[in-house]
């Protein structure tokens, strides 16, 4: 049987209720987020209900850690290397 908040529960779209129990946020912050861009999502229906796909949230996780590793790098040194903060892309001018 499925535990209440399993993955197979929530299917394949998340309300905004749902995305902000897995972020731990409130409704409002992940709304905030997908009416600026930074967080994906779609209105299905005719009221429009916002729906963010798993595999979508999954990846703005991923880019939110990612940023934070990179910040931390740059926190880190006066100089962090410049490949380790452009992916490993020297950047000429």
């Amino acid at each position: 049987m499925n535990e209440p908040d399993s993955p197979d529960r929530l299917g394949r779209f998340l309300t905004l209720a749902d995305t902000a129990d897995v972020l731990n946020v409130s409704a409002r912050q992940v709304y905030s987020l997908v009416r600026s861009g930074e967080l994906p999502a779609i209105k299905v229906g005719a009221s429009g209900h916002w729906r963010i796909e798993r595999d979508v949230l999954e990846s703005y996780i991923e880019a939110m850690y990612e940023e934070s590793r990179r910040l931390s790098l740059w926190n880190q040194s006066d100089a962090a290397p410049l490949p380790e903060l452009s992916d490993g892309r020297i950047i000429r001018r």
